[in-house]
């Protein structure tokens, strides 16, 4: 089944003590254009979370948002900068003793001086970190696939409905042929008989012409073609693979072959319905540009 290039996936979760969530959407786009947003300290994630989501899009632009939050045990060490520190008591005890000052340093007091700490991020397991991100991400991914196969579901039943009613608009065109030619030999018969009056037609002549019309103007290799193009835009509707591309092509190889019946047509009706047949393809064009 065909599946939408738009589509919204989101998911949360404690693990491992840390809040982690993850967030995919993705907008129509020719090509595969992927961003992803991490934080600075898991940016060595990032070629990991792209080819983990390219298993699941194809074709689109894609954002993807990641965040972890720890919540329990803190994920920093504070480090004490003794020799600085060592200066900074140094320097108040001869503060103290130059000008004879309260012996009253104590340990908050040197904690004033915010510079003797250092704070650092815990080395991080990048295996565990990863193995973690990418259970998240995919329960995202889940949804986000969910999302994308019931636009496509949507997309599917319109396009097959289309389909449908091309076919019935070609049969009429197919239909229209023996009309036209007969149409064609009686005005051709009706306006030689006005020119040359009560004098006999020559039969042979009319019927050679007439002939000669109907090859110019014969659209069934048009609409037989059409038939084909129909059955296949079927094939891959139905298919497993990513179809966008492909029903993209045929759609011109349709849209070409209505312009031939077009161009052949010298009948009002079948005007009409080549007129009706662009309408429901341009239709079609636009659902195309929002496939996979």
């Amino acid at each position: 089944m065909i599946k939408s290039m738009t589509g919204y996936g989101r998911y949360e979760q404690i693990v491992s003590g840390k809040k982690i969530s993850a967030e995919i959407k993705s907008v129509n786009h020719r090509y595969s254009d992927y961003s992803v947003k991490l934080p600075r300290h898991m940016l060595f994630l990032e070629d990991k979370i792209r080819k983990t989501v390219s298993q699941y899009i194809s074709r689109g632009k894609i954002d993807i948002y990641i965040s972890v939050e720890g919540c329990g045990e803190a994920d920093k060490n504070v480090i004490l900068n003794e020799e600085l520190a060592a200066e900074y008591l140094a320097a108040v005890r001869a503060l103290r003793d130059r000008f004879g000052l309260a012996d009253d340093i104590t340990t908050m007091s040197l904690c004033r001086f915010s510079d003797i700490f250092r704070v650092e991020r815990k080395e991080e397991d990048e295996d565990k970190l990863w193995e973690d991100v990418q259970a998240v991400l995919e329960h995202a991914l889940s949804d986000f696939t969910a999302m994308r196969s019931r636009e496509g579901e949507r997309i599917y039943k319109d396009l097959r409905a289309r389909v449908d009613y091309m076919r019935e608009l070609a049969y009429e065109v197919e239909k229209s042929s023996p009309r036209i030619v007969e149409q064609y030999s009686k005005r051709l018969y009706d306006k030689i008989k006005e020119v040359i009056g009560d004098r006999q037609i020559d039969e042979a002549r009319v019927l050679t012409e007439t002939a000669i019309f109907a090859d110019k103007a014969a659209t069934n290799e048009e609409t037989v073609r059409l038939a084909s193009h129909f059955d296949e835009y079927c094939v891959i509707l139905d298919s497993d693979e990513p179809a966008g591309r492909r029903l993209d092509f045929l759609t011109q190889e349709i849209n070409r072959e209505i312009n031939t019946i077009g161009s052949k047509a010298n009948d009002l009706e079948v005007s009409k319905i080549v007129v009706a047949l662009k309408a429901e393809l341009e239709k079609m064009r636009e659902q195309i540009q929002n496939i996979e």
